[in-house]
Formats: C-alpha cells, structure tokens, sequence
C-alpha cells in the first residue's frame, strides 16, 4: 500500500470516529497519521533531489626528467672590433671621393685623393737636394783621399788633413738629411691617396669635393669592422661569482672568456632567429658604483644582419649539467606568495604541493624544489581542481620539447 492510499485512508476512517473514543486514542491516531505524511515527505525528496556530478576530467602527466643546463639572460649590446675614423694625414684641398655612402670596403681601398701636385713639387725639391748633398759627399771623399797621400809625403800638413775629414763627414750627415727629406716627401705624397685602414662598412663621407682638409684633424668618414661582431653585457656579482665558479670546475678562468662558452643571443626582432657566440673575455674588476662586471662576447656576422649599437638578450650557462625536473606554466598554480602543483594521489584525490620553480628550459618550467619527478601532476584544466578533490584523471605523455 503506497503512501497516498494510507493516507486517503486514514481520514477516511477519521471521518467516522466517533467521540466517545479516548483522549489518548485520539493522540495516538493522529501521532500515526503525522508520521505516515513525514516519511511521505521524505521519499518524495529523495526522488526530486539532483544526482552528484561527476569527477571533474584534466590531463595529468608525470613530469619530464632529463639533463638540462640552467639560462640567463642579460640584455646587452652589439659593438664593433674594429672601428676608425678616417682622417686626412696631410694637408689640401679634396679632390676625389671614391666609394659610395654606407658600402662595404676592403682593407687597402682607395677612399679619398688629395690635390697631389704640391707634395709632388716637394718631392721633386727633395731629389734634387739630395743629388746635390751626394755631390758634394763624392767631392770631400775624394779631397780627403787626396789629403791622406799627401800627408803621408809630408807635402801638407795633418791640420789640413783633419779640414778636409771634416768636411766629408759634413757632407755624409747633409746626404742623409737629404735622403729623410726625400722619404718624408715621398710619404707626403703617398698620403694624399687616402686607403681603407680596415675592413668593414664606411660611413657616408663626411666632407664633400673642393674642400680643404687640414693634416691629423679633419675627419673624413668612419668604418667599422662587421665580421665578426662583440657583444657586451654586464653581469651582477652573485652571476659574476656563480660563473667563475664554474669556469673553475671546467678547468677555465672566466676573465679568459669561461673557456669559450657558447651563448646564444635573441634580437628585438622576434623573426630574427638567434645567433650564437662565444664567451671570450671578462672584466678584470667589479664596477663599484653597479656591482657589475661587463662581458663580452664574440658573434660570427657573415650575413652582416647585426649592427654596433643593436641591443640584444643573451642567454648564458648558469649551471653545470643536471637531472632536472620540468613542467609545464600551466601545471603551477599561485597561492598568495606560494607556488604549488596538484599531485594526484590514492583514488585519484588530488593534494597541493608547495614547489620552488626555476627558468624556462625547452618550452618547460625547471622545478628546483617540491618533486622528485615520479609524482602524477595535473598538467591542464586547473581551475576545475581543488584541493581534496576526487577527479577523473586522463593521461598524456609530455613531449622532451615542448612544441
């Protein structure tokens, strides 16, 4: 008999009661009745209530495991190696200008030419001075070969002799600044074809045809050496002293360059791809108004894409090769100051876990402290996880790079 009928019944019944039945029947009777309606009650409820959803699904993983070296990364610049202003080394008046603004020139190039007509009338002057200085040389040889005969004759006197050695030696010392003179003119006049002092891209030129140019002072253009390039950054004293101690357990000195490191090197340009270098030289002090040490590095530029000036971040060895523990930013979750993983456990009930995490690696987070790489961690679908959750886990395999 369902509950609907039993209570149809009971006050059907109730109808006809008569009363004369006692007080305490009646009490009795109605207690029944109230009863019979609660649990009526209950069942209904129970039949309207929602069922419970079911555990929530994520993808778990457990974390990649491999050897890895730990980055940093400073922002630094490009400079060139070799870099020289051109200028003139004698004086006159401009006459050709030989190469074209911001082109690539080779070591011994002619840049430039200075009027050469009055280095080559001094040239001329210092020829003849000289063929006369050597006349007269010849001159006095001969008279003191002379003098020394008749000396030995007796027919002159030795004071005469030592007149004539005199003026042969007079004549030697004229010849020789005769012959300085000549090569001093001959330089002169070879200076006014002004040549590359290096390889590498010139600058536009900075004084056009006609003009006078003045010795050692006007400068003429610039170039800069373009292959290979530097690039310089500077360091803090926890890195400087981290590094040196690495360079020390390889065997190297980071003042020599750590040995050669291999940096890689990321332009402002994302679609650039990054270029890598090496390590080959370090300050020999701290900067004590930063607490910095400036080092540098050296970069292939056969495509000549890099620039002086250009700014860049460098990423550098911060460690020695380890086992590291890796995952992915979507795997780690922030509590106030902390950072924590979900770690599933028995009966796939999920639990926080307090991690310390590191630099990227791979596409990946390092997990310096928190894990020992065997746990199963909730890798996507965080924000339907809460601690002490039961979830449905669904398993993925994360790759050794992330795409």
């Amino acid at each position: 008999m369902t509950c609907t009928t039993w209570a149809g019944r009971f006050r059907g019944s109730t109808g006809t009661i008569r009363y004369r039945a006692s007080k305490v029947l009646s009490a009795a009777v109605l207690t029944a009745a109230a009863l019979a309606l609660a649990g009526c009650d209950d069942e209904q409820a129970e039949a309207n209530a929602p069922s419970a959803p079911p555990p929530p699904q994520v993808s778990v993983s457990q974390p990649v495991v491999k050897q890895v070296v730990e980055d940093d990364e400073f922002v630094g610049r490009f400079e060139a190696i070799s870099e020289v202003e051109v200028r003139a080394r004698v004086g006159g008046y401009l006459e050709t200008i030989l190469f074209e603004d911001g082109q690539i020139v080779q070591q011994g190039d002619l840049l430039f030419t200075i009027d050469p007509r009055p280095f080559e009338t001094a040239l001329g002057q210092a020829q003849a001075e000289l063929d006369s200085a050597q006349a007269e040389l010849n001159f006095t040889r001969s008279d003191l070969a002379r003098a020394e005969q008749l000396v030995a004759r007796g027919n002159i006197s030795q004071q005469a002799v030592d007149e004539r050695r005199e003026s042969f030696l007079g004549a030697q010392a004229r010849v020789a600044a005769a012959e300085a003179a000549l090569e001093r003119a001959r330089l002169d006049l070879d200076y006014t074809q002004i040549e590359a002092p290096l390889s590498g891209r010139i600058d536009n030129n900075y004084i056009s045809e006609g003009n006078l140019v003045e010795e050692n002072d006007t400068i003429l253009t610039s170039i800069v050496s373009t292959d290979p390039i530097y690039f310089y950054f500077d360091i803090d004293e926890r890195s400087f002293l981290a590094y040196s101690r690495d360079a020390r357990e390889r065997g190297v000195n980071l003042q020599e360059g750590g040995g050669g490191l291999e940096v890689t090197v990321r332009l402002s340009d994302s679609r650039e791809d990054p270029v890598t270098g090496r390590l080959n030289f370090a300050e020999n002090r701290v900067d004590p108004d930063s607490g910095t040490v400036r080092v540098r590095a050296v970069v292939p530029n056969p495509g000549l894409v890099l620039q002086p000036g250009l700014f860049g971040v460098v990423s550098v060895p911060g460690s020695l090769p380890y086992e590291g523990i890796l995952l992915p930013d979507e795997a780690i979750a922030s509590d106030q100051n902390r950072r924590i993983v979900y770690v599933v456990g028995e009966n796939d009930v999920v639990s926080p876990r307090e991690v310390r995490p590191g630099p990227r690696i791979d596409g990946y987070r390092v997990i310096r402290e928190g894990l020992t790489g065997e746990e199963t961690i909730v890798v996507n679908g965080l924000i339907r996880v809460r601690p002490g959750v039961t979830i449905t886990p669904q398993p993925v395999e994360l790759p050794p790079v992330a795409e």
